[in-house]
């Protein structure tokens, strides 16, 4: 189980409602391990690396199929990859290609727990590049400095990726990089879709460059994030509109441009506060490129296929319904709350919109627009205290967010027996008058973005094992 914390969260207010939330978050968080996603899909037989690619393929991938790669054609096998718990993958590759593999490199957040053995790894920032970033991006590319098309290389990559595989291109800095990153997604409060054009357009490794790196070697891609959710929330994704959309994956083509850019800077009224070595950058991989290399690409987390799937599941053995609310909601993560708390309010009362008892389940990665304050917290964590201040006084709402990769927000965190950083949080009716009594504002909280000293002395915050990101997971509970 990956919430560590369960008794503390269920030890107060709506025992019943809180122990529920934490089990459904739970259930969904346990079902994105890649660990096992990845024992499922490589293999080795009989002189053989057989990839069972069933489950793991994206629609009208035109290359679909079995696919084995014949040990004596190869001298050396790779791994490489950066995203928020990718280790879990990495070691499941070691585990499954043993002796087989050669080595490789990857790139996960500082604050983890080193778990390869054979594979090295690199612990670096996010939300914001560091220089240990670079680092890493550089034994990466160690790696490929002798490569022939008799290697075979594996990559990972995944959410987080786009901070933690920062290799700044021509005479950008990191430093450089940092600020604007800080200046987006910090003060600015741009969703990471805004920010991922521009960042695959100042990189050595984004936009498919990480492919060129490798080339003539044979190339495996694999994902530990949804493919088919990366460029609408509207319509699931095809194989080709993920390669001419794509600006989340490093090792795959791009269609963006400069001019898409200029107009994300310019909708953010940022272009003037942007360094000019980032203005004059352009160098992308076409689709046709990317598809001359015969890599073939694979996505470990589906998520129609894993999370939604366990929460259902769960909450069908705990007798109650399961609906999705909202797949992909993006808005500022306090107002989220506030309008989300309403709505369940509205169903408590009057049984409309939906009749109770009912769990409603809704993904997404809303923002924090944090400006000039400096309070720890997290998207999920003001999602869930904005939602407390609006149910106060309800016997039967209970409210859960996490993000799934154990880490909502920054980090940063110092209070004793807590985590470096909250997953998210779980609130109810009672949590308001619980903050009052223990002279706690949650209105100051949410003012200065410091959700997560409050929260966690009032046994609201979710402690979380790391592990990949699939957005944020969040539940609410109406009983009957």
């Amino acid at each position: 189980m990956r919430i560590t914390n369960k008794e503390q969260l269920a030890a107060h207010g709506n025992r019943e409602g809180r122990k529920i939330v934490a089990e459904l978050l739970d259930a969904g968080l346990d079902a994105l391990d890649p660990y096992v996603r990845v024992k499922q899909l490589v293999h080795v037989e009989n002189g053989k690396i057989v990839l069972h690619t069933d489950g793991f393929e994206m629609k009208g991938d035109p290359h679909a199929g079995p696919l084995e790669f014949d040990l004596k054609d190869y001298d050396r096998v790779y791994v490489v990859g950066a995203a928020k718990g990718v280790q879990r993958a990495a070691l499941a590759m070691e585990e499954a290609l043993g002796d087989v593999l050669t080595g490789g490199h990857v790139i996960a957040k500082h604050g983890e727990a080193i778990i390869c053995n054979k594979i090295g790894v690199t612990l670096a920032g996010h939300p914001v590049p560091d220089e240990a970033c670079v680092e890493g991006c550089e034994k990466i590319e160690a790696l490929a400095r002798d490569i022939t098309s008799r290697d075979l290389v594996f990559t990972i990559t995944g959410s987080g990726c786009g901070s933690l595989m920062t290799y700044p291109a021509d005479d950008i800095t990191i430093d450089e990089i940092a600020r604007f990153t800080h200046m987006m997604q910090i003060e600015k409060g741009v969703p990471t879709s805004d920010l991922n054009p521009i960042r695959t357009h100042i990189d050595r490794f984004k936009g498919g460059r990480l492919s060129r790196l490798f080339r003539p070697a044979t190339l495996v891609h694999m994902t530990t994030a949804d493919p088919s959710k990366q460029n609408t929330p509207v319509t699931r994704t095809t194989y080709f509109e993920m390669l001419e959309h794509n600006t989340f994956f490093p090792p795959l083509s791009t269609g963006t441009t400069y001019a898409d850019c200029i107009a994300i800077l310019q909708k953010w009224n940022a272009w003037d506060k942007t360094p000019a070595s980032i203005q004059n950058r352009l160098l992308n991989m076409s689709v046709a490129e990317y598809e001359s290399l015969g890599a073939r690409f694979f996505g470990l987390i589906f998520k129609d296929a894993t999370v939604y799937p366990a929460v259902r599941k769960k909450a069908a053995e705990l007798g109650l319904r399961c609906v999705m609310l909202s797949e992909y909601q993006q808005a500022e993560a306090k107002e989220a709350g506030l309008v989300d708390a309403a709505m369940a309010l509205c169903a408590e009362r009057m049984a409309e919109p939906f009749r109770a008892p009912i769990v409603l389940l809704s993904s997404g990665e809303n923002v924090v627009t944090v400006g000039a304050e400096s309070g720890v917290g997290g998207r999920n964590q003001e999602y869930c205290t904005a939602a407390a201040l609006t149910i106060a006084g309800s016997r039967k709402i209970v409210f859960g967010a996490v993000d799934t990769d154990g880490t909502d927000g920054p980090g940063g965190f110092r209070y004793p027996g807590a985590p470096n950083c909250l997953a998210g949080a779980i609130t109810d009716g009672e949590t308001a008058q619980a903050a009052k009594q223990a002279g706690i504002d949650l209105e100051d909280a949410l003012r200065t973005h410091g959700t997560s000293e409050p929260l966690w002395r009032l046994g609201c915050g979710v402690a979380a094992a790391a592990n990949v990101s699939a957005l944020d997971l969040r539940v609410i509970l109406i009983q009957e």
